[in-house]
């Protein structure tokens, strides 16, 4: 027996799971967590803000395939962590939320005029995965497990443990055992049956028109090679999830990324077998509805998930089954490997080349805004000049409204698991807490974030947490001095046809859409971080070298038109997706 805290116990258990990082902002009410993280070696990383730890730990687990660890501590430091998690719950990154609460007398239930008291589990619960308040000391082992048993079941996503600083803080004597994470939850991967993986193989073989549309299961399971491999052998296209953009190098001929939006509805429609894997086909997926997929009846669907829950949830599925995404595909590879003689491909290398010829317009046609040298500059050299810049394997961060859209429709994926966002929730500023947390991630390999001037003002002090953990983020903020995508709805809206004669009304004519000025380069100078101004396309390429060169984080302050800005790509297609298909 010995006297130990109930944050030690978290923090010794956090070990046993291999957690290395915690990010979160440090506070009395949970001393006893944090000091033992720190005398255990495990790294706290600090932002400057709570709902930016909750980012952090998301992109960390994203991009490593580690749990994500954030904290925060009672009443405020808890409300400025909820839009964090419920966006890392939208999209479905494995992060376990720890934070402190008031003592247990006070708080469950509220008595009433408590001092920074609220209902913290209570509410995360209707957010997350899962959530617990704990009672006393002697729970703290068995929610912990709870939490972390939950964290691993089916789809990623939050799982929250409230801890009374009383327990978190106070000493108890005590003997604890703790156990190996095998000894409390499921280790081995969800193996589908031999039937049903030669089912799919069958219905995949006699397939006319066979696609493959996958999500970000692939990423949680690292089922790359598979994946790639699947499609090869049946030469079948795969079309994504938004958040899972690039699992295929998109050089690849079967990969038709996202921008292409109407040739993904052609692929999706002219597919007679679809095998979905990884993914719930919701909104951004169109529900898997008609018109932009082949009706039910003339579609058979296979559909593949680690959680039970997803099958069947949007689109029917005639094969749905449980299982992890890269046996599966492992699995079934290796069955089409077998009847590969079986398999007519001349039909499939025709209609897929189709597509090929159809994206190879597309992109010409998009390519034309890099002839445009106006200053300020056209939005469009931003990331094509990133593509040219940065290696294949950097990671991109894209945050804003129509600076993200810029930024997905002239960047080119060759390496998977590299493009990061809030795909599932479109919440700005999580950008720069993201960027940070991809540096941290990948020690030693600089990081691109495109951001636009809205999503910068957000969460701009986060260029500091960069500077001050030595990490390479070169912000590059596309200043258009305007709420761009909300100004282009309004336009249509009060002037629909000045709009499309004029391209723009003026300032009076719109509802508080503009801005004002922010020198953001002068802003991250200001935090340690080297910093340059550009508005002409020429200068664009050169400032981003001299930013890559000085080793250390960077704002670059492009200026762009207002009015091309405005006018990003593709906005027609997500006005659509926000109505629910008719069929």
């Amino acid at each position: 027996m010995s006297d130990i805290s109930g944050g030690e116990i978290i923090a010794r258990m956090l070990q046993k799971e291999g957690v290395e990082k915690v990010f979160g902002i440090i506070d009395g009410t949970y001393f006893g967590f944090y000091s033992a993280l720190h005398r255990l070696g495990i790294e706290i990383v600090t932002p400057r803000h709570e709902t930016c730890a909750a980012h952090m730990a998301g992109t960390y687990a994203r991009l490593t395939g580690k749990l994500g660890v954030c904290m925060a501590s009672n009443g405020p430091g808890v409300a400025n962590l909820l839009p964090g998690l419920v966006v890392e719950q939208a999209d479905g990154n494995r992060v376990l939320a720890i934070t402190s609460a008031r003592r247990p007398s006070i708080m469950y239930p509220d008595r009433g005029g408590a001092y920074q008291c609220f209902d913290q589990s209570g509410v995360i619960g209707k957010i997350a995965k899962w959530s617990a308040a704990v009672s006393s000391f002697d729970r703290v082992p068995e929610l912990v497990r709870k939490a972390l048993r939950k964290s691993y079941e089916g789809r990623p996503g939050v799982v929250h443990v409230d801890v009374p600083e009383t327990i978190m803080n106070g000493k108890f004597k005590a003997d604890v055992a703790y156990w190996e994470p095998h000894q409390y939850r499921h280790m081995d991967p969800v193996t589908p049956t031999a039937a049903q993986i030669e089912r799919a193989a069958r219905l995949l073989i006699a397939a006319a028109a066979p696609m493959i549309h996958a999500g970000s299961g692939i990423i949680h399971a690292g089922a790359y090679a598979e994946l790639r491999r699947v499609a090869e052998l049946l030469h079948a296209p795969l079309t994504t999830s938004w958040a899972a953009r690039g699992l295929l190098d998109e050089r690849s001929p079967l990969a038709i990324p996202m921008p292409h939006v109407k040739l993904n509805h052609k692929v999706r429609n002219d597919a007679d077998v679809a095998l979905i894997i990884g993914t719930r086909m919701g909104e951004t997926d169109w529900w898997g509805k008609a018109p932009y997929w082949r009706k039910p009846g003339e579609q058979k669907t296979i559909q593949v998930d680690i959680d039970g829950d997803m099958l069947g949830l949007n689109k029917p599925a005639d094969l749905a089954i449980l299982g992890d995404a890269k046996v599966f595909l492992g699995l079934l590879a290796d069955e089409l490997q077998r009847h590969q003689g079986s398999i007519a491909l001349d039909a499939r290398r025709a209609r897929v080349a189709g597509y090929g010829a159809t994206m190879k317009d597309e992109r010409a046609g998009w390519d034309k805004a890099l002839a445009d040298m106006a200053v300020p500059m056209h939005p469009a050299h931003i990331g094509a000049a990133c593509r040219r810049v940065f290696a294949e394997d950097t990671v991109l961060v894209a945050d804003g409204g129509n600076a993200t859209i810029w930024a997905m429709f002239y960047h080119q994926v060759t390496v998977p698991n590299t493009v990061i966002s809030t795909f599932k929730f479109g919440m700005l500023g999580a950008g720069t807490s993201q960027a940070v947390a991809a540096a941290i991630a990948r020690p030693g390999k600089p990081v691109c974030c495109i951001i636009g001037d809205g999503a910068m003002g957000f969460h701009a002090q986060e260029v500091e947490t960069a500077v001050r953990n030595h990490a390479q983020v070169i912000f590059i903020v596309l200043a258009d001095k305007q709420w761009g995508m909300v100004k282009m709805n309004q336009q249509f809206m009060l002037r629909p046809i000045k709009t499309m004669i004029f391209k723009h009304l003026d300032e009076d004519e719109t509802i508080k859409a503009d801005l004002g000025e922010i020198e953001f380069d002068k802003l991250g100078q200001s935090m340690g971080a080297y910093g340059e101004r550009v508005s002409d396309p020429k200068q664009l390429q050169p400032a981003l070298e001299r930013a890559l060169a000085t080793g250390r984080c960077a704002v670059i302050h492009v200026d762009v038109d207002p009015v091309k800005h405005m006018w990003a790509p593709g906005l027609i297609h997500f006005k659509k997706m926000h109505e629910e298909p008719k069929a």
